[in-house]
């Protein structure tokens, strides 16, 4: 039986398994080292792979030899743009090749490929492969992209367009241009977040199989989406989908950056012309210069409100820069316009969002997709137009918090409006007036603060699907094709199921992704995975207890209304505790009375944003899904060294609406996780260039902060509102966690010091900058 999943809650759950910590089934496998990842497949007859990268950030390609690495004993393949088709490929704007065609464009572009018999013999053979470039010159600042003489990196798309304008998106609503004479207060600055590297465990890694008999390609990949593996190899390569099966091992790590990839194609031509399984794992190094980033931003913001605290307008210009190819980057614009208004209403708004073309790593997806830039311009202005106003902040934020039934930008629904839930639980756990009037530092030169950000996001998108099946001993297989990056969702998505049908977690199989045998799922990502794909559990399993009811009303001699879900496995009769049967003996009637299994399968497309162009003036907006609207409020307490600008984060509290509490601890885990990734982009993490070349590509160069600078005290606490599709009222939680940290801190070292940091991170350097600024105001 096959169903499109309806929206709704479901029904409650059976059972103690939903909201019960549960350990995660793999955790200890992966404390013990015996958790398999793609990099610990060792197939027989396998090679090793290795890619080399471009030494120029823009060059055209004049020749290439690589005889001498062909001759190279050990090895078995040499790969450049010439062995592959001349594909292009891009989840929006096709501009990406597989290896440079004829010119490079960022500084580590992959250039050849070569498969060997060892990762040493690969690498030796990579410096053996003499390319010829004339170097052409390279822009690296997103103003400058845009300048008439600036260096074309792609061929003109469109007439009249600048060549390096990937996309331009507009959104208008209200009259913004004829109110700001009616604001009492306005703030204007200019904001910049920096690319941010995903720092996932596990580097990038693929195994590819290719049978000599039938062509037919079996691709093992760390990827957050199996089908999208599947759909973009078929692409590059040429080759039918039928023909490319993909499996996901352990994954350890994603946040978005294993949605495009270019490493599982270009394991699959290796594989394919050396005639012999290839690895291709990427060295941190090697991860960091060819994958992805976060988009740095440059975000200029005007923003006013009126003397009693209204916000009343806001013009909002972004520059996302997007690298040397598109990539994710005009879906990142189109959020990054959604959200340029932030989660509050105001009436009168002017957004204008570019996407960049400059010589740098290409950017992507990455946890927040666009929203982190917006809101930390939106919300550390926030805080100064209250300075303005003269009013308490997080005040300012509770007169215009959006409610339910408002409308978002753009004329989206709002159909849970907890921002106000969020901002009020935030003060109350975070003894917010108390710590607002700046207790004494413990040393002289030290000054402590407190800041907060509000946080609106999304859960949901786009489409997934599951079926799941009762064997014959009673318990229940669930297959998804969506993937557990580390983060639990594998161990949430059968508390799920368990709870729709009464069983306990040991009779719940989980099937890992395989495009051979799995329904299909978009993405792990987009906050997504609970929300979406448990609720095609839920109503899945909705249709199995119905065949449940069916079988057991025929072997009870009871009506179906009668008969009712018992914890356990068991069909029962109300009102007769003694008369009742097992999902075991059920389903063996199913076999052996009607010839097959009771199963279920369900889909369920999350309904695409409905522009209200009665209200919204909108241009360029790239089609994409739509999602449910989630709430949070993060606040930060630091403390800042007025000599050496160092800031420490003391204690932190993160509250935020998840609907309803599928799994406390993962729940938490996840908030926490999202807090301290959001301090890195806050304080210490930032790629740098200097002339088109990646300056810090290793983790020594790279700060992610470490234990030491992680405060024991980050507080997850979990609203439960329940509303939407997610299952039993559940939203998502997973991106939420990093999008108000960055601001919350800043605004924080702003009460501390009076001073405003407008980029981050927030180094030591800049917050001196920042009060050498604050410093010469006040003189004159």
């Amino acid at each position: 039986m096959s169903q499109e999943a309806k929206p709704g809650p479901g029904p409650e759950p059976v059972g103690e398994v939903l909201g019960q910590s549960v350990p995660k089934p793999d955790a200890r496998e992966k404390v013990t080292g015996r958790a398999v990842y793609t990099d610990d497949l060792d197939l027989p007859g396998m090679l090793h792979g290795a890619l080399l990268g471009s030494p120029h950030p823009h060059a055209r390609i004049l020749s290439y030899d690589t005889s001498r690495a062909r001759a190279l004993p050990g090895v078995r393949a040499v790969l450049t743009a010439e062995d592959l088709p001349p594909i292009d490929i891009g989840p929006v704007i096709k501009d990406q090749p597989l290896l440079a065609r004829g010119k490079v464009r960022y500084a580590g572009e992959p250039v050849a490929a070569v498969a060997a018999v060892d990762v040493a013999t690969a690498r030796k053979a990579l410096g053996l492969i003499d390319i010829r470039y004339e170097v052409l010159p390279s822009v690296l600042d997103v103003e400058a992209a845009l300048r008439p003489d600036a260096p074309v990196i792609h061929a003109p798309r469109e007439p009249g367009q600048h060549p390096n304008l990937a996309t331009r998106i507009r959104l208008v609503e209200g009259e913004p241009d004829r109110v700001w004479e009616r604001c009492d207060a306005i703030v204007e600055d200019v904001y910049e977040t920096p690319a941010q590297q995903h720092i996932y465990l596990e580097p990038c890694s693929t195994v590819a199989v290719v049978d000599p008999d039938t062509g037919r390609i079996t691709i093992h990949t760390s990827t957050q989406t199996a089908f999208r593996v599947q759909a973009i190899t078929a692409e590059a390569l040429a080759v039918p989908m039928s023909r490319i099966r993909v499996l996901v091992p352990r994954v350890g790590g994603a946040f978005g950056g294993k949605v495009e990839s270019t490493n599982q194609p270009i394991t699959v031509a290796l594989a394919k012309a050396a005639g012999a399984p290839v690895k291709l794992t990427y060295s941190r190094t090697d991860d960091m210069q060819m994958m992805r980033s976060r988009h740095a931003a440059r975000i200029h913001m005007r923003t006013g409100a009126t003397r009693d605290g209204r916000i009343l307008a806001r013009q909002v210009r972004i520059q996302y820069d997007t690298g040397a190819y598109a990539d994710d980057g005009p879906f990142v614009a189109a959020i990054g316009s959604y959200f340029a208004r932030g989660p509050y209403r105001i009436p009168h708004v002017e957004v204008e969002t570019l996407s960049i073309y400059t010589n740098k790593l290409r950017a992507g997806a990455f946890r927040g997709f666009g929203n982190p830039q917006v809101h930390f311009a939106s919300e550390v202005q926030v805080d100064r137009l209250a300075d303005a106003l003269g009013m308490d902040p997080l005040e300012l934020r509770l007169r215009n918090a959006l409610e339910t039934g408002e409308k978002w930008l753009g004329g989206a629904p709002v159909e849970s409006g907890t921002l106000r839930a969020c901002l009020e639980r935030a003060r109350e756990v975070s003894d917010w007036h108390r710590r607002r009037e700046r207790a004494p530092a413990p040393s002289p030169g030290k000054r402590r603060g407190i800041g907060v950000a509000a946080v609106g996001h999304v859960s949901a998108l786009l489409g997934s699907s599951a079926t799941v099946r009762l064997n014959e001993d009673g318990t229940v297989n669930v297959s998804t094709g969506a993937v557990d990056t580390g983060q639990g969702s594998d161990t949430a998505l059968a508390q799920v199921a368990a709870g729709a049908l009464g069983l306990s977690l040991e009779q719940i199989n989980f099937s890992r992704p395989d495009t051979d045998t799995s329904p299909y799922d978009w993405c792990t990502g987009g906050t997504r995975t609970t929300f979406t794909v448990g609720h095609v559990i839920t109503e899945a399993c909705r249709q199995v207890r119905e065949q449940l009811f069916e079988h057991a009303s025929a072997m009870l001699d009871r009506p179906v209304k009668k008969l009712e879900l018992r914890p356990g496995g068991i069909v029962g009769v109300r009102g007769e505790p003694g008369l009742s049967v097992s999902f075991g003996a059920i389903a063996g009637r199913s076999l052996y009375v009607e010839g097959g299994p009771i199963i279920a399968s369900s889909r369920y497309l999350f309904p695409s944003w409905q522009l209200d162009t009665r209200r919204t003036s909108v241009e360029g907006l790239p089609s994409m899904g739509n999602g449910f609207f989630v709430f949070a409020a993060q606040v930060a307490e630091v403390e800042v060294d007025e000599l050496t600008g160092k800031v420490e984060l003391l204690e932190a509290w993160s509250v935020h609406d998840v609907g309803r509490v599928i799994n406390p601890a993962a729940a938490e885990g996840q908030v926490q996780g999202g807090f301290v990734q959001g301090l890195g982009y806050a304080l210490t993490e930032e790629l740098v260039w200097k002339d088109g070349h990646l300056v810090n590509p290793t983790m020594g160069g790279y700060k992610v902060p470490g234990a030491l600078d992680v405060p024991t005290a980050i507080h997850a606490v979990l609203l439960e509102h329940a509303a939407g599709p997610g299952p039993f009222g559940a939203k998502g939680v997973a991106e939420a966690g990093v999008v108000g940290v960055a601001p919350a801190i800043c605004n924080a070292i702003r009460n501390a010091t009076g001073a405003s940091v407008r980029q981050i991170p927030a180094t030591g350097e800049r917050v001196l900058r920042a009060l050498l600024a604050r410093e010469e105001a006040g003189s004159t």
